[in-house]
């Protein structure tokens, strides 16, 4: 067949990969799929957003014509009510864009309350949603929440306003803050949409030193990457900075929060797991071995095969130079990442981001150009470079 280059991710993927997305996109056009999604935590209770507005940046992944929005009190220790909810296109700072604006209900009513442990997803919305988009949602929290459901870091500017204003097109007296609250995912319907992909991992995944409000994280190059081929697929960041693989650390570890992050996730076909084993051998004393790693990441793809989900496996990057970087451990990295270059690991494809990033005249150090400074995190050229690790005709298979 004939073989089409890609000049944007420097991948060659298959002119069947065509029919592939069209009979997938027949399949899709009545689902839900995620353009957008967070992993939540637990916050402490803020009693300074009882009375406020909140309005929360997002940026899509793929397009649709039709919206909702997913509100959770998964962490929360009491009843969580919001009100007068709202979704625009973003404009500058708080400012959203003139006519977008849309009233979002749940059962047909302005106002819903969530109970603790508990989600809930809105009413569609006919809304033209954009692919690489930035959305305004905004909605007004009543009363005191109680302890918060949140990612650790949104790596977005969002807004909090004294009073009852989501209708306003602008919140000039807002503050700021780098955190989101409540709001886990955005999805959409839409007729060429092939499903969603799940990057599933620690800080690189999440984009810890990463430009703040800019779309330079890997995961949302990727979706460019995606959506310059043509190849219309949700790409959904779960990645929380610290989370490990075998034990809890900043949230649940990796196996626990498997199934809430990645395989619940709405029209998800595909999991590209990447850098939670770094923390494991950073951070854990002792560290566990190649072995223990290693057979974890199996179980995780066995739980997505169950589900029909390919599972893409990430080697591990290059940290030597990181203040938890040890001599001793380094030895488990390598065997991990070789476990995942062999064609016997189940894996149903690998973005080798060791490969991408690393010195070839020092291979446990990342390569100068992509260190972000700490030898542990990429910058935004060190997450362009993993992004282009990734083959596209992975998601045509």
């Amino acid at each position: 067949m004939k073989c089409l280059y890609n000049p944007v991710g420097g991948a060659c993927y298959l002119a069947a990969a065509i029919s592939f997305f069209a009979a997938s996109a027949n399949a899709q056009s009545a689902a839900w799929v995620g353009t957008w999604a967070t992993a939540a935590m637990r916050g402490d209770a803020d009693p300074h957003l009882s009375g406020t507005t909140l309005r929360q940046i997002v940026h899509t992944s793929v397009a649709g014509d039709r919206l909702r929005i997913q509100i959770s009190n998964l962490f929360g220790d009491r009843p969580l009510r919001i009100k007068d909810v709202h979704v625009a296109l973003s404009g500058a700072g708080s400012l959203i864009v003139a006519g977008s604006d849309h009233s979002v209900h749940f059962s047909g009513q302005t106002s819903v309350v969530v109970q603790p442990g508990s989600a809930v997803s809105s009413d569609a919305v006919s809304f033209a949603t954009p692919a690489l988009a930035d959305l305004a949602i905004s909605f007004y929290l009543p009363s005191q929440a109680g302890s918060i459901t949140m990612p650790p870091n949104a790596h977005r500017t969002n807004y909090i306003a004294i009073g009852d204003v989501s209708e306003k097109a602008d919140l000039p007296e807002a503050k700021h803050t780098a955190s989101i609250y409540f709001l886990t995912n955005v999805d959409i319907r839409g007729r060429h949409v092939s499903g969603a992909v799940v990057t599933f991992g620690a800080s690189i995944t999440e984009g810890y030193a990463a430009a703040e409000n800019t779309a330079n994280r890997w995961p949302d190059v990727l979706a460019q990457w995606l959506a310059q081929a043509g190849i219309s697929i949700g790409v959904l960041n779960t990645g929380i900075s610290g989370n490990r693989l075998l034990v809890d650390g900043a949230g649940k570890n990796a196996e626990e929060r498997f199934e809430r992050d990645v395989l619940d996730q709405p029209g998800v076909h595909w999991v590209i797991f990447s850098d939670d084993p770094i923390n494991d051998l950073g951070s854990t004393r002792p560290a566990p071995s190649a072995a223990a790693l290693i057979s974890a990441t199996q179980r995780l793809i066995a739980k997505a095969h169950a589900r029909h989900i390919r599972f893409f496996c990430s080697t591990l990057t290059p940290y030597q130079g990181a203040n938890y970087w040890r001599a001793e451990d380094e030895p488990a990295r390598e065997q991990f990442n070789t476990f995942v270059r062999n064609s016997a690991s189940s894996c149903d494809g690998v973005i080798d981001q060791d490969a991408a990033t690393h010195d070839p005249a020092k291979p446990a150090w990342f390569l100068p150009l992509y260190d972000s400074g700490d030898h542990l995190h990429p910058n935004d050229a060190g997450h362009k470079a993993i992004a282009n690790a990734v083959d596209l005709s992975l998601f045509s298979k």
